[in-house]
């Protein structure tokens, strides 16, 4: 039998939505009832970058060297690097099918663009700057999909207020993207297809407080507090076209990067170093400004952070940056010693927070490429790290970099159908299961070096 696997990627799908609820989505509660599924611990950290290429490779974080979405270079105070597919040294799942003479179509993985040679087909993910670049493999690919579709749509501006606007154009690009896997499917050899919809993450960064009672900015009876469940019925039909397709010897995978959950709040990273004397400034700002654009005193300065859905917090050590201060003899100690003082942070209303944490040594056997001194999820990830200056508090109500109401949780989804298969069942796997798992289904030998282990 000639096995085929399609996965479905839902952009920071949780189980909250997709299994509590999934009465409301017809197509994937056929395959959750009829297969294996459930929760998928993410990477450290469970970011959009570094999570997919994690799954796809069966490597950790370290191993690949990837942080997040940028990252700091050479020990600089200010110059960064961002992650690109030319980042990715390890094979990915793909890499591996190609030495099996397997084919594979892949559109919107993060991190795809610029395009890299496959053996098939590729159109590449979010981070593609425009449609007037080169973003598929073959290159004629382009003008074939434009010449059906028109100019393809890779991303939404979702930290905005125009939320009509958003709307529409989320599921505009969803609908898009939909109509280019279908073709792709239909008039394309393969054997491995995978995409992902970066909309499911947008649309729940939009529109979380408009939906969940929990949430500090929830107003009810408001005009979008269905909208997010709208779209994952909308999601499910458009699936369902997809499984229409499908053969009865393709085995059928949906997985999510990550979790999601509402979002308390940004804590002020710099603005608590600053109080707690690890970082100087030569004037402090009278407005809301990054940290790229003050003057900081490095001759007196011990560290400084990030801001993100995790804050990436570095120390100034003596001969590593240019301007360090802490002698490389007593680094450990200050950073264990600044470890706990982070934990120790409170909420605004004295609460004690579930606050984590890590030196890279705690995550990962190696790490490579310019790693954090410190990895910090404020509260179980409850609250973002706010990485700008100028704020009247340490404790801000939304996101201070354009509004935003969730955060990512460690936990994401994965259902895996195969219709040769009579096995039902509820387990947890790991994000670096995912690939040895595809590779398993197709019958291909699992590289010893991959990290995790197949699911079935």
């Amino acid at each position: 039998m000639s096995k085929k696997v399609f996965v479905i990627g839902l952009d920071s799908a949780p189980a909250e939505i997709v299994f509590n609820q999934k009465e409301k989505f017809p197509n994937l509660k056929k395959l959750i009832d009829n297969g294996i599924y459930g929760n998928l611990t993410s990477s450290h950290p469970p970011i959009t970058i570094p999570a997919w290429m994690v799954m796809c490779t069966s490597k950790n974080p370290g191993k690949l060297g990837l942080y997040g979405f940028r990252h700091r270079k050479d020990y600089s105070y200010t110059n960064i690097w961002i992650a690109t597919s030319e980042s990715i040294k390890e094979k990915t799942i793909w890499d591996v099918l190609t030495e099996y003479g397997k084919t594979s179509c892949l559109v919107s993985i993060p991190p795809s663009y610029p395009p890299k040679k496959v053996n098939g087909y590729l159109i590449s993910c979010f981070i593609t700057p425009d449609a007037e670049k080169d973003y598929t493999y073959p290159l004629e690919l382009k003008s074939e999909i434009e010449g059906k579709f028109g100019s393809y749509k890779f991303d939404v501006k979702f930290r905005t207020n125009e939320k009509e606007k958003l709307k529409e154009e989320t599921f505009h690009m969803t609908e898009q993207r939909f109509e280019v896997i279908k073709y792709l499917l239909r008039n394309k050899n393969w054997d491995f297809f995978m995409f992902v919809e970066i909309g499911v993450d947008r649309i729940q960064h939009a529109f979380w407080k408009y939906m969940d009672k929990e949430h500090h900015l929830y107003e009810p009876n408001n005009k979008f507090e269905r909208i997010i469940i709208d779209y994952y019925k909308f999601i499910d039909e458009k699936i369902g076209e997809l499984l229409s397709i499908l053969d009865d010897k393709t085995s059928i995978i949906v997985v999510s990067d990550h979790g999601a959950k509402r979002m308390k709040g940004a804590f002020c990273i710099n603005e608590w170093l600053i109080n707690e004397g690890y970082l100087v400034l030569k004037n402090k700002p009278s407005q809301i400004t990054s940290l790229e654009n003050v003057e900081v005193d490095w001759t007196k300065t011990k560290a400084w952070g990030w801001g993100g859905y995790y804050a990436r917090v570095f120390l100034n050590v003596e001969g590593r940056e240019i301007g360090g201060i802490i002698k490389p003899k007593d680094f450990e100690k200050e950073r264990e010693e600044l470890a706990q003082r982070i934990k120790e942070i409170k909420g605004p209303n004295g609460e004690k927070w579930e606050t984590k944490v890590f030196k890279p040594s705690d995550l990962y056997p190696e790490y490579r490429g310019d790693y954090p001194d410190l990895m910090v999820y404020f509260d179980d990830l409850y609250w973002r790290s706010a990485g700008t200056l100028g704020h009247p508090t340490l404790y801000l109500p939304e996101n201070d970099t354009g509004p935003d109401d969730a955060v990512h949780a460690q936990e994401g989804i994965y259902i895996i159908y195969a219709p040769w298969k009579n096995v039902k069942e509820r387990k947890d796997a790991h994000i670096l299961d995912i690939a040895p798992t595809v590779l398993n289904l197709m019958d291909i030998p699992i590289p010893e070096d991959m990290e995790g282990k197949p699911i079935t």
